[in-house]
């Protein structure tokens, strides 16, 4: 847990060993493909009294990590010390991969990813960090604690799913170590791929966990679909109702009464700084805030937990640029001090189970944010767009006095926060709908029409008729926050998203066009056969190239 003995010899890599560099999801039929359908690595971190943090193994060996994505898993397994964690605990984290984006797998892969919902897909350039860390006392060892974390690393955004799989492995392998993790590992690489739509078993340790894959198909109201039947029936199991949804009314207990605004500084995609007391607390609030949004993808950064040893520690914190576009979860009082400049910082305390609302941090303005003891609240000066929504926390608070489990308040917390969401984003949809060709403008012979530019002025004006006062009954400044919706990275990334599966359907509709053209002249006889492949390739020759998007203000 304290990172700062052995920090001048910095994260080693001890006793582990690393074969031929293997990277990526491995195409069917080769070792570990099922495996690397949902894990990339296990890595098992210990603290070294000479060497500080230290990578003791990394299963299956052939994976190969850089030395900076090593180190940032070494510091990033452990709570530093000022968390004080004893015990057992179990938080995530997410690092940047070196060298880039990761190309796409196999067709597979590529498969699943476009039937996930945007959310859910696999990070191309970044892992998740599922750890569950163990710090008890231990007469043998020399410091007088036993200190190791297990670390699953990852592609998918399955919280929910990764810290139950963490639940049943951990204990087991902290008492009987390696033969453990490799008899789990090779249960994992018999598991069927993570396919949207999917409900599947996944017997591990002996016990089944049964997990539906979210689908852009599903729908809030949509039960979980029956599982397949050729799973081999084990004696336990362990029904998980999301693979990746938080108990969100928990999370969010300190800031109920400023959820709405936290809602609007994530659409926005503003800098956050989340203060947390433990790695735990830190990154379900970090992932509870980037989940707000759903089904709109979060396009930011975000960091459910950081340190100052971080590879990107100066990148986020210089004060020569505006703070950049990220959610950054720490538990070190030092950030309060070097992100004083930025713009929102939420401080919250230890977690209360009481039966009662806890004591909601207070909205403060950030020049009062002088102090490493500062007390709990929301330092910002934005001023919300929207008005707060009073029956939310009334309901919310009858739920408490009623005894309401904490599954009940997070659906209706989780309804509220969706429905605002898509109160936003349908007049956005609307429009964009609009700006697609019609149909009969699509001619065999020549290049598909062009998607018409979107222009911020024209979308403004429609809202008069379409806006989101159609399915929401929040007042406020919608057209100021739309205004300033258009500057954020999550505008850019869904009006990229949506033209280019504007574009491929015209692209479809027009090979549909050359198709039903050459069938009238050949004939439906001289059609079938090698003839559509022909016109296909042909069609891509000639219609397929590339446009530029307009989008104007």
């Amino acid at each position: 847990m304290d990172q700062g003995a052995g920090a001048g010899a910095g994260p080693q890599r001890a006793r582990g060993r690393l074969g031929a560099p293997s990277s990526g999801m491995r195409a069917p039929g080769t070792p570990w493909a099922r495996f690397s359908a949902w894990l990339e690595c296990v890595c098992v971190v210990t603290f070294d009294l000479e060497l500080g943090q230290a990578l003791e193994l990394v299963y299956p060996s052939d994976f190969q990590l850089t030395d900076k994505e090593k180190s940032s898993i070494c510091y990033l397994s452990f709570p530093d010390s000022h968390s004080g964690c004893l015990g057992d605990t179990q938080f995530s984290f997410r690092i940047r991969q070196c060298g880039g984006q990761r190309c796409p797998g196999h067709a597979g892969e590529k498969r699943g990813d476009r039937g996930a919902p945007a959310s859910l897909q696999r990070e191309p350039a970044h892992y998740f960090g599922y750890v569950y860390f163990r710090q008890v006392k231990d007469s043998s060892v020399k410091r007088g604690y036993f200190q190791k974390s297990l670390v699953l690393l990852s592609r998918l955004p399955f919280v929910r799913l990764f810290q139950a799989l963490l639940g049943l492995v951990a204990p087991e392998f902290f008492d009987k170590l390696a033969p453990c993790l490799e008899a789990v590992c090779n249960e994992i690489d018999q598991w069927p791929a993570p396919a949207p739509g999917r409900t599947l078993s996944l017997p591990v340790m002996g016990v089944v966990l049964q997990v539906h894959i979210p689908s852009r198909a599903d729908t809030p109201e949509s039960g979980p679909l029956e599982p397949s039947g050729h799973e081999t029936l084990l004696p336990a199991s362990v029904v998980l109702p999301s693979v990746h949804e938080l108990d969100l009314f928990r999370c969010f207990r300190p800031v109920l009464a400023h959820v709405q605004l936290l809602w609007e500084l994530m659409l926005l995609g503003e800098p956050l700084l989340v203060l947390a007391p433990s790695p735990a607390v830190s990154s379900e609030m970090v992932l509870a805030l980037t989940s707000c949004l759903q089904p709109l993808k979060f396009c930011c950064d975000y960091r459910p937990y950081f340190t100052i040893h971080d590879s990107e520690f100066k990148e986020f914190t210089t004060r020569t640029q505006a703070p950049p576009n990220v959610v950054l979860g720490v538990t070190n009082p030092f950030f309060i001090k070097t992100l004083q400049h930025w713009p929102h910082i939420l401080r919250v305390g230890e977690p209360k189970m009481s039966g009662d609302l806890p004591k909601q941090v207070k909205l403060k303005k950030p020049s009062r944010l002088k102090t490493l003891d500062t007390k709990p609240g929301l330092y910002t000066a934005y001023t919300a767009h929207l008005h707060r929504d009073k029956a939310l926390l009334r309901r919310l608070l009858k739920g408490l006095q009623k005894k309401r489990t904490s599954d009940v308040q997070t659906a209706v917390l989780r309804r509220h926060l969706l429905e605002l969401t898509q109160s936003f984003i349908i007049p956005l949809e609307h429009y964009m709908a609009s700006l697609m060709p019609l149909q009969k403008g699509i001619v065999p012979w020549k290049t598909p029409p062009q998607i018409r530019p979107f222009r911020q002025d024209d979308f403004l004006q429609s809202l008069e008729r379409s806006g989101p006062q159609l399915t929401c009954v929040l007042k406020g400044d919608w057209l100021g926050l739309y205004r300033r919706f258009f500057k954020s990275p999550h505008f850019d990334g869904w009006y990229r998203q949506r033209h280019r599966e504007m574009t491929q359907k015209l692209e479809a509709l027009h090979l549909e066009a050359i198709c039903e053209a050459v069938r009238g002249v050949l004939g439906e006889g001289a059609w079938r056969g090698s003839c559509c492949q022909s016109w296909g390739g042909l069609w891509r020759q000639t219609a397929h190239r590339p446009r530029r998007t307009s989008r104007s203000g």
